[in-house]
């Protein structure tokens, strides 16, 4: 079983990565294999809507010009896909936004090629936006037909500051949980 995790935050270790290691740690602790893809601070271009996917059907993108072909390739690779992003604007990053966009278009493309692999994400916020970024991503999952644990609260962690997260039990405790209700989807999807 393995899990690849996205994180869409510019910044490498800040608190967006702290809680997608915190649901990593547990998923690993539990027998998943675990892949960490940093984007940092470069861009993805957005969809163009070419519908060349559409044609070529060969699950990838035609604007090979950035890792979202990669990024693809550790999806299809993968048992479970992991979305981190921080909260811009009551939002997700605009590079967590292509990555959804484009990898999404792709997937459609070529007879929904995600469906049934189990999909999380998490949101690190200052204070509000949260929930809107959350579904931001929940979304992806579900129209890609994919499986979405939960935890036991929203999957959301509070900090400004690059590694206040940390100060957040709850959320911690939150990201822990999904780490163990994510491996034991895996493990009854994959035995």
């Amino acid at each position: 079983m393995r899990v690849v995790a996205f994180n869409a935050s510019p910044k490498k270790d800040g608190n967006t990565a702290i809680l997608l290691k915190t649901v990593l740690e547990e998923l690993e602790g539990r027998g998943v294999d675990t892949e960490l893809v940093q984007f940092g601070p470069t861009p993805l271009s957005g969809c163009i809507a070419c519908y060349k996917c559409f044609e070529n059907q060969d699950r990838r993108c035609s604007q090979g010009q950035d890792i979202l072909n990669q990024c693809l390739e550790k999806m299809l690779a993968a048992d479970g896909i992991l979305l981190g992003s921080p909260t811009y604007f009551a939002d997700v990053t605009s590079n967590m936004k292509s990555l959804l966009d484009r990898a999404g278009m792709v997937a459609k493309a070529n007879n929904d090629m995600l469906r049934r692999k189990v999909g999380a994400a998490v949101v690190a916020k200052r204070r509000g936006g949260g929930i809107h970024a959350l579904a931001t991503m929940n979304n992806f999952f579900l129209i890609s037909q994919m499986i979405v644990p939960g935890s036991s609260y929203w999957n959301m962690g509070l900090g400004l500051e690059p590694g206040q997260v940390e100060d957040d039990e709850e959320g911690l405790m939150t990201m822990r949980v999904l780490g163990e209700n994510m491996a034991w989807v895996l493990k009854r999807l994959c035995g």
